[in-house]
């Protein structure tokens, strides 16, 4: 059975996972994209993929490090569902290269917990932020993240608050220098970046409808049982388990405003949309209806293929 196989976090798991965000990173470029295959095309591929699966290593990390979920490969496994549920998200590399920095972001959000290297691990969260804000804008609110983090981990002291200005101007001064070295127009380079829409008729296809309706209702059902089961955690792990809750509202908060939306704005939801459906599947006593939920994200795909 499925849930029994990934209910521990093996080697053999993570194994399993690579192979098949393999076999889906494979079939989407295969099916989607129309270029002559050579060694620049495919090395591109290539390095596309390790973003990818860096990404789940990452998320497995975070969450392994600061004890979102038990021990198992629920959250790795969820992730790369969800991608093969909506592969449209493969489609765009920056959004893909934003996502990764996003979750080095809240690897560090994630650990103030500890109140150790306070400033540094702000410094490297608005850092990170910045650098995928570069990549994809609306990746920018994720600061919201960073004001969450401070008022939940009870940060108080003014020099905290002003460490992630100094991450962003960081980045600016950075980006600055090399678009002047580059002959970059900064002007339009932002006019360009900055932009905004409630068009949603591009998301229009029966793949991304049926996609995004299960994964936003198993989302919302998972939800519920993650909101109510927050109380039974420790009084010092309760704040990271709510700002897994804000990060998924920010990512939902980005797939409305979205500029241009194909789908591959719903990569910001993943992780922490895993990390709240891990922590619900962990407390699904009926193992059929466990089963059953991780058989309809596997065989949603192969059905909207067929469509």
């Amino acid at each position: 059975m499925i849930s029994n196989f990934f209910s521990q976090s093996k080697p053999i798991n993570f194994v399993v996972v690579s192979v098949m965000l393999l076999i889906i990173f494979s079939i989407t470029k295969y099916v989607t994209l129309d270029i002559e295959l050579n060694t620049f095309s495919i090395v591109k591929q290539i390095l596309f993929f390790a973003v990818c699966l860096f990404s789940v290593f990452v998320l497995d990390f975070l969450v392994n490090k600061n004890n979102l979920t038990k021990k198992n490969s629920y959250k790795i496994l969820l992730f790369v569902l969800f991608i093969a549920v909506l592969p449209e998200t493969l489609l765009n590399s920056k959004t893909l290269i934003a996502n990764l920095f996003i979750l080095f972001a809240l690897r560090r959000i994630i650990s103030l917990r500890s109140k150790k290297d306070v400033k540094k691990k702000l410094f490297d969260a608005a850092f990170w932020i910045t650098i995928a804000s570069l990549l994809y804008f609306w990746s920018l609110l994720f600061f919201i993240l960073i004001i969450a983090a401070l008022i939940v981990y009870v940060i108080t002291d003014v020099k905290n608050w002003l460490i992630p200005v100094l991450g962003i101007l960081t980045v600016a001064i950075i980006s600055a220098s090399i678009m002047i070295i580059l002959n970059v127009d900064i002007y339009n380079f932002f006019n360009e970046l900055i932009d905004i829409s409630f068009d949603f008729s591009s998301l229009n296809s029966k793949r991304i409808i049926i996609g995004a309706t299960i994964l936003l209702s198993f989302g919302i059902w998972s939800l519920f049982y993650y909101l109510k089961n927050l109380k039974s955690k420790t009084k010092s792990s309760r704040p990271s388990f709510s700002l897994i809750v804000i990060a998924a509202i920010i990512a939902i908060s980005i797939v409305i405003i979205a500029p241009v939306k194909n789908g591959s704005e719903f990569i910001f939801l993943f992780a922490p949309l895993a990390i709240i459906m891990t922590n619900y599947l962990e407390v699904i006593s009926e193992k059929w209806f466990k089963e059953s939920l991780l058989w309809v994200l596997i065989l949603t795909p192969v059905i909207t293929l067929l469509l």
